[in-house]
């Protein structure tokens, strides 16, 4: 198992359009060999800003790999952006393989 975390930090009082995003998005994820499964998760609130992280779980590394270099992401991607000062940096992408 594989997945990548991205975690944002999310502009106090941009939370609903930043979920609506999120939410309406076409991800491109479920045709995509090895894809398991993704979530969008709301974390801790800081007086600035709120937490937020999406995960993906692949099969592998490979497979996530694969979908970084295929059209599907780059079609991901190209979508509508959140407005500007949505984002109090940028996105701090954590990957984790398993071991047992």
């Amino acid at each position: 198992m594989f997945i990548a975390m991205n975690r944002f930090k999310i502009a106090k009082g941009f939370e609903a359009g930043f979920e609506k995003l999120w939410r309406e998005r076409d991800s491109y994820l479920t045709d995509e060999p090895g894809f398991e499964s993704f979530a969008l998760m709301k974390g801790a609130e800081a007086d600035d800003h709120v937490l937020y992280a999406s995960h993906t779980i692949w099969a592998d590394k490979q497979a996530f790999t694969a979908w970084t270099e295929s059209d599907s992401f780059r079609k991901a991607h190209a979508q509508a952006s959140a407005p500007k000062g949505t984002y109090l940096s940028h996105p701090n992408l954590e990957t984790f393989e398993q071991v047992v």
